[in-house]
């Protein structure tokens, strides 16, 4: 699996070269394209990097609330946007983010479901989130962890583990799917995102970069 866009969307989505859980179905019916409280710009919490180092995770909602990722091919040049199809579902209290694997082709290169023949047209990754007013926190899927559920006949599904590779399927319509979300503990214990809100465009955070990067004041 060629990750193109590992220091983003990987965090967001629990994607990662040789680790990923994928679901079957979605987590029930009310699923809805659209939260309006992920409307603006956000970077991750450091929004430190200087030349040569690791950049910020950064992306925007815009007022059509797409998610828009902002790639940098080049270190120091112009961002790539990359609009990526996000749904979202509310349940009891808890945040989810869905994005079906068929809509990643312009982003990420995914193979086959593993351990499935046929394989199935599409299946999902799902992730929790948290909004506090301008911080937004994303928990990615525990593989490991759900890969013992499965192996120990909690969860219906299909483990494919060789070659340092993890690769784990949970089976189930949309209902069963959602209530393993309420009772199966299978997110990670800490975000494996944490970005918060600016409020300024994206040019101007453009050029804010520009001058941090260059040791200039912003």
């Amino acid at each position: 699996m060629k990750i193109q866009w590992v220091a983003g969307i990987c965090a967001l989505l629990a994607l990662a070269a040789c680790t990923e859980t994928r679901f079957e179905s979605p987590p029930g019916d009310e699923i809805v394209a659209c939260d309006p409280a992920w409307k603006g710009l956000w970077v991750s919490e450091s929004e430190k990097p200087t030349n040569g180092e690791t950049d910020e995770l950064a992306f925007v909602v815009d007022q059509e609330c797409r998610f828009i990722l902002l790639e940098r091919p080049e270190q120091d040049g112009p961002p790539k946007q990359i609009h990526i199809p996000l749904n979202y579902v509310h349940d009891h209290g808890k945040h989810y983010i869905v994005v079906a694997d068929n809509q990643l082709g312009e982003t990420v290169k995914l193979d086959p479901v593993h351990g499935i023949e046929p394989a199935p047209a599409k299946s999902f990754f799902i992730a929790r989130y948290q909004v506090d007013h301008d911080r937004l926190r994303i928990w990615q899927v525990d593989s490991r962890r759900s890969a013992h559920l499965v192996i120990d006949n909690v969860l219906d599904g299909t483990v494919d583990r060789a070659h340092n590779e993890l690769h784990v399927f949970i089976r189930g319509d949309r209902a069963k799917v959602l209530d393993i979300l309420r009772k199966q503990k299978i997110f990670e214990d800490k975000p494996g995102a944490d970005v918060h809100r600016i409020r300024l465009s994206l040019e101007e955070y453009e050029q804010r970069r520009s001058a941090r990067r260059a040791g200039k004041p912003s």
